[in-house]
């Protein structure tokens, strides 16, 4: 049960489930593992560009394209920008859900000497239908400015750790893919082969039931697409 909300990591007594960048926001096609976009680091957001309404129109498309996703976090790469952002509605192990955006992140973990990793299973939207087991920290904090540029520091454990570095993750061209053995790597991509058509028709049909078609075909990224743990 969830027992609060964080906005921009500061507490407010209530927020509604469909958050309000995501009401003002279009559904966008949610790119796939393989894509070059993917593959590479996303640039620093400028500072000529915060601030504008290009930025907060691709924010709140985010936000939207997240929510039909069904997922907890979504990196701008997802949606084919390049950009150092990424947007989350993510619960903690506490039941606190979180919801914000960041932009150029920089992510803080503990000290290898005080750290605790936790393998727990993990998804991607841009790898649809698949989850996999994968070991993050319990605790992470993401440094960085919100759209207009003013100073955010967003904490996190448990659940909500694991979406932030899952993430930043993506802002540096990985997928969670990259962090697997060759022979889980297979498996995942094999999952992903055998659910996405699934996941693609769902994504699809929620986006209808919204009066919002998804934007230049199926919609993914990291996201809550088999039994277990939600992915990011």
């Amino acid at each position: 049960m969830t027992v609060g909300v964080r906005v921009q990591g500061r507490p407010v007594d209530s927020y509604p489930a469909l958050p309000p960048e995501a009401e003002r926001g279009s559904v966008r096609r949610v790119t796939v593992v393989g894509e070059e976009v993917l593959g590479r680091p996303c640039r620093e957001v400028t500072a000529a560009e915060l601030g504008t309404a290009e930025l907060s129109a691709l924010i709140d498309d985010m936000f939207l394209t997240m929510h039909v996703a069904d997922g907890a976090g979504l990196a701008a790469n997802q949606v084919g920008v390049g950009l150092r952002l990424f947007v989350y509605d993510c619960p903690d192990d506490r039941g606190i859900r979180h919801v914000g955006h960041i932009v150029n992140p920089v992510l803080d973990q503990p000290d290898p000497g005080s750290r605790r990793l936790v393998d727990d299973v993990e998804g991607c939207l841009s790898v649809p239908g698949a989850v996999m087991g994968v070991p993050r920290t319990d605790r992470a904090v993401a440094r960085g400015v919100d759209k207009d540029g003013n100073p955010l520091v967003i904490e996190g454990t448990g659940y909500f750790a694991r979406c932030l570095q899952h993430e930043s993750d993506h802002l540096v061209g990985h997928t969670y893919l990259d962090r697997l053995s060759m022979r889980d790597r297979k498996d995942a991509l094999r999952q992903m082969a055998d659910r996405c058509a699934e996941v693609f028709a769902r994504r699809e049909v929620k986006a209808a039931g919204l009066g919002r078609p998804a934007g230049g075909g199926e919609t993914g990224g990291p996201g809550r697409n088999a039994p277990g743990p939600p992915g990011r």
